[in-house]
């Protein structure tokens, strides 16, 4: 049993949270609204703490799962933050999609105080966070990746060390990168499949069998024929994502053209009110 903190309890850091005290862990939480973390306490038991530092204090590791890099410097740096009260010899492992610059930063600042940084953004969305079935992708160094992995284990189905800090951000980026072209593809092959005449149920069962096939196509058809895009991850926060990954292809002189296509696509999707939508309702643009 470790001693654990976790900062962030939106639809992903809330169930993490929770199988990390159902493993046996000595859970404490913090969330920006208190509520929150009440709800969390009378779900899974454990504890709260009024601020990151209160929550950091004597604890092996600390986790964060919160919206972005200024939310990630909200719970870290200041006086109240979260690296003001982790011990030397501890692990801080940040769940949050963000910048692999501000994973590097921290990192920086985590090694200048004597504990591990580790960037571990997770893909599986709130029902893989909800059955522990996520993918973790991690940055850092070994020895604190090797610290923290049997705990990552208690809501992952899969982890693996990418390199160092900034490489788990990084990955998630060439997650997002091809999470959006494959989602444009299978609207634009629905649409066309309706507009052919055909049945699109019939040609996802015929075509899902062979080259085509694709998580997004196995998980997000139904509803997406069905016109309901509320299940997964909300347009808002892709549109978050795929700005880190265009900001980071500027530096590093990568070519995103369909990224940056689709990114435009879901502009659209939010100036039509569907920010909260998923992001598969790409499919109502067409």
């Amino acid at each position: 049993m470790s001693k654990i903190a976790f900062l962030g309890l939106g639809v992903m850091g809330f169930p993490m949270a929770g199988h990390l005290k159902r493993a046996g862990h000595d859970v404490v939480v913090y969330n920006r609204t208190p509520a929150t973390a009440a709800k969390w306490i009378a779900a899974y038991g454990g504890s709260s703490a009024p601020t990151p530092r209160e929550a950091s204090k004597a604890r092996d590791f600390v986790f964060a799962c919160v919206g972005n890099d200024d939310d990630l410097r909200a719970v870290t740096l200041g006086e109240s933050g979260a690296f003001a009260g982790i011990a030397a010899g501890a692990v801080f492992v940040d769940h949050t999609t963000a910048s692999a610059t501000i994973a590097r930063e921290l990192d920086r600042d985590a090694k200048s105080r004597g504990f591990g940084f580790i960037d571990a953004p997770v893909s599986g969305g709130q029902a893989g966070a909800e059955n522990g079935q996520l993918t973790v992708m991690c940055g850092g160094d070994r020895d604190d990746f090797a610290k923290a992995e049997p705990v990552i284990a208690a809501y992952a189905r899969s982890c693996r060390l990418m390199g160092p800090a900034g490489a788990g951000q990084l990955t998630k980026m060439v997650n997002q990168i091809c999470i959006a072209g494959l989602v444009q593809a299978l609207s634009e092959g629905l649409r066309f499949a309706e507009a052919a005449g055909l049945d699109p149920q019939a040609v996802i069962d015929v075509i899902s069998k062979g080259a085509a096939q694709s998580w997004q196509m196995d998980n997000r058809h139904k509803t997406m024929i069905a016109r309901k895009f509320d299940f997964g991850f909300a347009v808002d926060w892709m549109r978050k994502d795929l700005a880190i990954c265009l900001d980071e292809a500027r530096r590093n002189g990568a070519s995103l053209p369909v990224a940056a296509l689709v990114d435009q696509f879901y502009g659209e999707i939010q100036s039509r009110g569907g920010r909260r939508w998923d992001t598969s309702s790409l499919i109502t643009r067409l």
